[in-house]
């Protein structure tokens, strides 16, 4: 039998090509409005100090989030924390009990590629379903969705509420 190299199921990196300006990119991870537009139902962020950012106010590192998506029930929600961005990064934020999330842009072979990693995965069984398998499952739909928006083609989420992902 062939050796094979053990899974690591603390991390991992999902990768979008995408042909539109990096400044473009970053717009649509910045705002409250912004990351509705393609991400969540609801994108509610609060400084440190818990005055709550208008929904076209710039993120900051420090601030904190409540997040909602579509398809689930309102009672499904994510609390977290924005972080400085680490090297290379424009975003980084702790995403509730699964761990953080790192977003950057790079180049390579003359294409433009969104590049997100999570790590700090929890490394029971439970996590390893629900977090790493779970969330490289959902970010793959939604940046896949953020391309479709940003080429100004059709959001693919689901927005009818008797149809619930749970």
């Amino acid at each position: 039998m062939e050796d094979r190299k053990k899974l690591d199921w603390s991390s991992f990196t999902v990768n979008i090509p995408l042909d539109i300006s990096k400044d473009k990119i970053i717009e649509a991870w910045m705002t409250p409005k912004a990351l509705e537009n393609w991400f969540l139902r609801l994108a509610e962020f609060s400084t440190p100090s818990g005055e709550k950012r208008k929904r076209e106010e710039k993120i900051q590192p420090g601030d904190s989030y409540r997040w909602q998506w579509y398809g689930w029930p309102e009672s499904t929600e994510e609390h977290g924390k924005i972080l400085n961005p680490e090297q290379g990064e424009f975003l980084r934020f702790v995403f509730g009990k699964s761990g953080i999330v790192g977003i950057k842009i790079v180049e390579e072979n003359k294409q433009t590629i969104l590049r997100l990693i999570q790590e700090n995965i929890p490394q029971d069984e439970e996590s390893r379903m629900n977090f790493f398998v779970g969330c490289k499952t959902g970010w793959t739909f939604y940046l896949l969705n953020l391309k479709s928006i940003l080429l100004n083609g059709p959001d693919l989420r689901n927005k009818r509420s008797e149809l619930q992902m749970d």
